[in-house]
C-alpha cells in the first residue's frame, strides 16, 4: 500500500499569501525545562503554532468564497470529499506565470490515458515548486486555471482538484474568477500541494486529505496522500 505525501512542511515564517496571517513554530517548553511534582523529576516538549485556515497545504470551504447564506464551514462538509478516487495530469511544460487553457486540460488527460469520473480528485502537477520555492515568485509566479478552464474542469462533474501554487489561479481577477466557478458549480480545490510528480503516469489512485475540525473555519491545513495500488 504505497503512501506519497503531497504536503508541505509547516514551518517558521513559511510562504504564504500577504493576506493571510504569518505561520510561526516555535517551542513553548523544553526538555531542559525539569519539573518536579511528588518528588517526580520530568520533562516534556511543546510547540507553539501560529498560523491561519489557510496556511500551507490546505484545502478551501465553500464559505471561503461564497458569501451566500447556508454556504458551508470546513467543520460542515461531509468526509468524504477528502477520501475520493484520483487522478493526476501532467502540466509542468506550462511555463510560470502562464494560464492553463481546457485544451491543456484535454491533452493532459489524453496523454494520461485516463477518465475523470464524477466525484474525482483531480490534481494539477505544474513542476512549480521545484521551480519557485524558496523565491519570491513562489506566491506569484505560479501557472493558473482560468474561469473557462475551470468552468470545464467542473462540468466533468469532479468534487475538488488540487494545485502547488498558492492560489488556483493567476494572481487578480482570474484567481477570484476560478474561485467564484468553484462556488458556482458546487466544487473546491487545495493549495500549496508537493510531490506531484510522483504521480504522473500512475492512472488512478486514492486520495486522503481530511481536514481540522475548525468550527466555522473557512478552511483548513490537510495532511494530503495519495494511496497507490501495490
Amino acid at each position: 500500500m504505497p503512501l506519497i505525501d503531497l504536503s508541505r512542511e509547516i514551518t517558521h515564517k513559511m510562504a504564504r499569501l500577504p493576506n493571510h496571517p504569518s505561520i510561526e513554530v516555535y517551542p513553548f517548553s523544553t526538555h531542559e525545562e525539569k519539573r518536579v511534582v511528588d518528588g517526580y523529576t520530568f520533562s516534556s516538549a511543546t510547540m507553539v503554532l501560529h498560523m491561519g485556515d489557510h496556511g500551507g497545504t490546505h484545502v478551501d470551504a465553500p464559505v471561503h468564497f461564497d458569501e451566500r447564506p447556508g454556504a458551508k464551514s470546513i467543520d460542515e462538509m461531509p468526509l468524504e470529499t477528502f477520501f475520493t478516487e484520483a487522478v493526476c495530469l501532467d502540466l509542468s511544460h506550462k511555463p510560470l506565470k502562464s494560464d492553463i487553457s481546457i485544451a491543456d486540460l484535454q491533452a493532459a488527460i489524453a496523454a494520461a490515458g485516463v477518465e475523470i469520473k464524477p466525484k474525482d480528485t483531480v490534481l494539477l502537477h505544474m513542476d512549480f515548486y521545484r521551480r519557485a520555492h524558496g523565491t519570491e515568485g513562489y506566491v506569484t509566479d505560479f501557472p493558473g486555471l482560468t474561469k473557462e478552464s475551470a468552468t470545464w474542469l467542473g462540468g466533468l462533474g469532479i468534487g475538488m482538484f488540487g494545485v502547488e501554487g498558492v492560489s488556483p489561479g493567476r494572481p487578480g481577477r482570474s484567481n477570484f474568477e476560478v474561485h467564484h466557478v468553484c462556488r458556482d458549480m458546487g466544487f473546491t480545490h487545495m493549495e500549496g500541494l508537493v510531490n506531484l510528480d510522483k504521480l504522473v503516469g500512475k492512472g488512478r489512485f486514492r486520495f486522503i486529505g481530511f481536514p481540522l475540525r475548525i468550527k466555522g473555519g473557512t478552511g483548513s491545513p490537510i495532511r494530503a496522500v495519495a494511496w497507490l495500488e501495490d
